[in-house]
């Protein structure tokens, strides 16, 4: 068994801080937040969106940046390392295996857009007068897997060249640069978006609360907006920020190091809402959510400002930074998921992947063209929305209950080992009156966001369809609650437990 000590770390904390938010800031929470904001009482969605981004982010966070340091190992040995004898908690390792790929399956194409978008601006080859202009560029390039398969190549072929040149001098120093150019294109756009004219209706309507908007959409169904955003803004659950807690010293408590990455991950996506909503404000168009806001609406809001060429450049620049950051810490936790798994070492296990997560993205890729026939989830749905969905609504969900259970219960890691690893170093420590609002109150939240996901999700697809996937959710959440509350035979279990680790 590798010892702690062989384990490499980063070189710097402020390395540590960005690659993990890195990681977590993602393309959905930046297309996604300032819509629901805005939608959803702006100022007043932002404050509750915080309160329940620190009652069931940051508990998560710090599960997993724990698990990570106190195993020193990814997420495919560190329950079998931390796990009581008789425990079957190692059984769902291979669920955050899976979700790590399933998620680069699709992630990387999308990717793939973000280059082919900021190459098309950068050469003069996006023609945007109105939306019918940008829909139609849009579908041209769906409608072409060449494309699509030449740019998720560049995507993976770099990523994977990051980690080859390993935590220190690739990963950390190839994220920092991309994350401080990140947050200087974003503070220029920013202030340009702010000094257009009408900028400041848009200002208004993302960040002036407006309680008005919980009467008529529901307080409910606002909370519960919130309280999704910030579970899934994190990436938590499939071990992607797991890995770099195994990467962290023990000179400091977790408690701050949870803290700064949620700073600055909300910070991301609070400015590209300064960045998006004033300028459609300006130039009078909706802001839409998902794919049409960042391909259809926004080329449409570039054209028409002063320089859009160049704001356009730099816009689908900075959101490449967004996606090649998330990429390059997924697939950091694959090769050494894999690598830890088998046995192999980390430069086959780097080759192995180039070649596998080339291939798996192709699915996703002619779900486009070639599959689109196919329609998983029903009318008008792709093979991305099937990845997505199996990513989503059920591994990111069921992983964060996993690893929430985990850290609590006696038969996992138990609240005392969790608390003295969360508490190892200087800094904020993690009060012990904690232990019952995570033991419960955290796994009953988790449970309630992921059902009603379902619900929301098939309600209007008719009471038969609508039964058949609630059971398969209800089928899920049994099977992880069955890892967490039953024990095999202790002998056993010890027996196995020393075969591994010999």
């Amino acid at each position: 068994m590798e010892k702690s000590n062989e384990r490499a770390t980063f070189q710097s904390r402020l390395g540590f801080i960005l690659v993990s938010a890195g990681c977590a800031i993602g393309l959905g929470n930046v297309w996604k937040f300032p819509y629901i904001c805005g939608q959803n009482g702006g100022g007043a969605f932002l404050l509750l969106y915080l309160l329940c981004l620190a009652l069931l982010g940051m508990p998560i966070l710090l599960c997993e940046f724990a698990v990570g340091r106190g195993s020193r190992k990814s997420l495919s040995r560190a329950y079998d390392i931390l796990e009581k004898p008789g425990s079957r908690f190692h059984l769902t390792k291979y669920a955050g295996v899976a979700g790590n790929y399933l998620l680069m399956m699709f992630y990387t194409m999308v990717t793939g857009w973000m280059l082919y978008y900021a190459f098309r601006y950068l050469t003069g080859g996006i023609q945007a007068a109105d939306t019918q202009q940008t829909a139609a560029a849009f579908d041209s390039m769906l409608a072409s897997p060449q494309q699509m398969f030449i740019f998720s190549a560049v995507v993976i072929a770099l990523c994977i060249g990051v980690c080859a040149l390993g935590l220190q001098n690739g990963i950390e120093k190839v994220t920092k640069v991309m994350m401080i150019l990140l947050m200087v294109l974003m503070v220029v756009m920013a202030v340009n978006s702010l000094t257009l004219k009408g900028a400041m209706k848009g200002l208004k309507f993302y960040l002036v609360p407006d309680f008005s908007k919980f009467s008529e959409i529901g307080f409910p169904t606002v909370l519960f907006s919130a309280m999704t955003q910030a579970f899934f803004t994190l990436s938590i659950g499939i071990g992607s920020l797991e890995i770099f807690g195994s990467y962290l010293k023990k000179d400091r408590t977790l408690i701050g190091e949870s803290l700064n990455v949620i700073i600055l991950d909300t910070a991301v996506a609070v400015v590209a809402g300064l960045i998006i909503i004033p300028a459609c404000f300006a130039y009078g168009i909706q802001p839409d959510s998902g794919p049409s806001l960042l391909f259809i609406t926004l080329p449409n809001v570039f054209y028409h400002m002063p320089y859009g060429r160049a704001w356009g450049t730099l816009f689908f620049i900075f959101m490449s930074f967004a996606a090649l950051s998330t990429v390059i810490a997924v697939f950091e936790n694959i090769i050494t998921m894999i690598s830890e798994l088998s046995g192999i070492s980390r430069r086959s296990s780097l080759l192995l992947n180039l070649v596998l997560i080339t291939v798996l993205s192709l699915p996703a890729i002619l779900g486009y063209s070639t599959l689109s026939g196919i329609q998983p989830l029903g009318d008008g749905s792709t093979i991305m929305d099937l990845e997505d969905f199996l990513v989503s609504s059920n591994l990111l969900p069921l992983g964060s209950l996993t690893i929430a259970l985990f850290c609590v219960k006696k038969n996992g890691w138990g609240w005392e080992n969790f608390s003295a690893e969360v508490n190892t170093g200087e800094g904020k420590r993690l009060p012990d009156c904690l232990r019952g609002y995570m033991t419960y109150i955290v796994p009953a939240v988790i449970c309630f966001i992921y059902l009603k996901g379902y619900y929301d999700t098939f309600a209007g697809s008719g009471t038969l369809t609508l039964f058949f996937w609630m059971t398969f959710a209800v089928v899920l959440l049994a099977l992880v609650f069955a890892a967490a509350f039953t024990r095999r035979g202790s002998a056993a279990e010890s027996a196995r437990r020393a075969v591994e680790e010999q």
